[in-house]
């Protein structure tokens, strides 16, 4: 009685399994005969009502059918997925004859590269690499790098003021001021970042663009250090013969403070259209430390000094690449921009 229910489950499954198109289907069959609530399963339920002698067979006659049911789905599966992947191959044929698409790769903007290039010549001279907020409290902004509230520097004109208290920075020189307050000395450090200003854009000027400042503080430093990191700078990232000129100058956080200008990479010093015909090119500021700075920032200024430089970075990467408009910088043209 239960061999001849097996084998109508059996014949009925295969035919069934035979007759399915779709792999959704054959899924189908097998929960209805081989799943938790399957037809076999069902069966397997009622060996209680079977004899202790009879069980075994039983159980051996229901297991031999599941293996003939998951024999032919097999089958069945593997001929269909065949198929579907002949049909798939025939759809999405590729002719590898055809020119390749080529895909563009990225690379760095020019400003970062300057800048990595800036970074690595401090670094190599035993500089730290520092970096703050672009939000700034106009205390680091400006108080603590001895511009009193009164300073023309802090003209809305000039600044973008969050509140009375909160500006955008103007500088990195922040970055130093809270350096300088954590009282580790000596101190050498670079601070590269964005800036902003109140400008109009054209070709030499955005109301947001970068910086990089230096700012070294040790004891017995003098203005010959300073001329003399300078000078080392200007040989590693215009070349070996580069030479450099100091101007005097007033920066409210310096004294004395100078304007630095490098002779023209591009002539040589004798003169033409890429330094106006004066054979120099400027590139940054740079100073003593003023000894108020120092003391705002707990420093005591008779034992020690420091100097400090600062420059554009886009300024730099200007005059490394011949640039002659900074919008270009910005402006995402792929073909410009591949340049480099």
């Amino acid at each position: 009685m239960m061999q001849d229910k097996l084998q109508a489950i059996q014949a009925e499954a295969i035919s069934l399994i035979r007759a399915a198109e779709k792999p959704e289907r054959l899924h189908d069959v097998r929960v209805k005969y081989l799943g938790k609530k399957g037809e076999l399963t069902g069966l397997l339920k009622g060996m209680k009502d079977i004899s202790p002698a009879e069980r075994p067979k039983v159980g051996q006659m229901v297991n031999d059918t599941r293996e003939a049911i998951e024999a032919v789905l097999e089958e069945v599966k593997a001929g269909m997925d065949k198929k579907i992947l002949e049909a798939k191959l025939q759809e999405e044929v590729i002719d590898v004859t055809l020119p390749a698409q080529k895909k563009g790769l990225g690379h760095r903007h020019p400003n970062t590269i300057a800048r990595e290039e800036v970074e690595r010549i401090f670094i190599g001279m035993g500089y730290e690499v520092m970096e703050g907020p672009e939000i700034e409290y106009d205390l680091y902004c400006f108080e603590k790098l001895n511009i009193p509230a009164d300073h023309p520097a802090k003209d809305e004109q000039d600044t973008f003021y969050i509140n009375k208290e909160i500006v955008l920075r103007t500088h990195t020189s922040p970055v130093q001021a809270r350096a300088m307050e954590k009282g580790k000395l000596p101190l050498r450090m670079i601070a590269p970042g964005r800036v902003f200003r109140s400008d109009e854009v054209d070709a030499t000027h955005s109301p947001s663009f970068h910086q990089i400042e230096g700012l070294v503080v040790d004891k017995n430093l003098s203005f010959a250090d300073l001329k003399g990191t300078l000078a080392v700078f200007a040989k590693e990232l215009f070349g070996a013969e580069t030479k450099t000129k100091f101007r005097p100058h007033h920066f409210q956080f310096t004294e004395p403070s100078a304007e630095v200008d490098v002779s023209c990479f591009k002539c040589g010093g004798s003169g033409c259209r890429f330094c106006k015909g004066t054979g120099w090119i400027e590139i940054l500021g740079c100073g003593m430390v003023h000894p108020n700075v120092l003391e705002m920032c707990g420093i005591d200024s008779e034992v020690y000094s420091g100097f400090a430089f600062g420059m554009g970075l886009e300024r730099i990467a200007l005059l490394k690449y011949e640039i002659d408009d900074m919008r270009l910088l910005y402006e995402n043209d792929v073909r410009f921009l591949q340049q480099f």
